[in-house]
Formats: structure tokens, C-alpha cells, sequence
């Protein structure tokens, strides 16, 4: 399952970038809020991430809320583009998000085992 989510994290992050860096034009179109498919694809890859690579949770929050705003500031060399702080700040809170849904659900088995007595 881990490794499924490893390979699943890098191949949505492929997509993530292609669609943050490509011209506009290629941008895959969905009828969604562009914060909310922003948020959404940052939280997916970041829970992926965190769940595939579990004693690396917070260097996997950290570096890609990195990538994402290397990504904001080179979209300003996209001439169909641009990078803006208010986009940067929906991508980290959906790193932040992802990060802490792995977490919390990382959580959830350890406390039942404890509940019915088996830990």
C-alpha cells in the first residue's frame, strides 16, 4: 500500500507541475473553483506523500510547500501566467491539510487497537 502511494504522490506531482508551469492553453480544464482544485491537488499529493512515506511526514510538508512557491514565482516566466501570493497561500494549506489527514488517519488504527485492548 505504501509503495502504490509513493508512486501515486510522484505521478500526481508530475501533473501538478505540468499543470502549474504549462501555458495556459494546455491547462487541464475542470469546472471547479481554481482555489478549490489548487487546494485539492497539493492536499492529494501531500497525502500521499505522507502516507507513503511515513517518518518523513514533516519534511515532506516543508518541501513541498517549497515547491509550491518555486512553482508560483516561475510561473512570472510564463508569459500566460503569473504567480500570486493568495495562490501560493491555498497550495500550503493544502500541503498542511494532506499532511495532517495521513496523520490523523495513521492515528485512527493505533487508537482502536488500544481501545479494544490489543496493543
Amino acid at each position: 500500500m505504501m509503495k502504490t502511494s509513493r508512486i501515486l504522490g510522484w505521478l500526481l506531482l508530475a501533473g501538478v507541475v505540468f499543470a502549474t508551469l504549462a501555458p495556459i492553453g494546455l491547462r487541464p480544464i475542470s469546472h471547479a473553483p481554481v482555489s478549490l482544485e489548487r487546494f485539492g491537488a497539493y492536499a492529494a499529493v501531500s497525502f500521499l506523500f505522507a502516507f507513503g512515506y511515513p517518518r518523513r511526514r514533516w519534511q515532506i510538508l516543508g518541501m513541498l510547500v517549497l515547491i509550491a512557491g518555486a512553482m508560483e514565482a516561475m510561473q512570472t516566466l510564463e508569459l500566460t501566467r503569473h504567480g500570486r501570493f493568495g495562490d501560493f497561500a491555498v497550495k500550503a494549506a493544502g500541503c498542511w491539510f494532506g499532511v495532517m489527514l495521513a496523520v490523523v488517519l495513521a492515528f485512527i488504527p493505533a487508537s482502536m487497537a488500544k481501545a479494544e485492548g490489543r496493543a
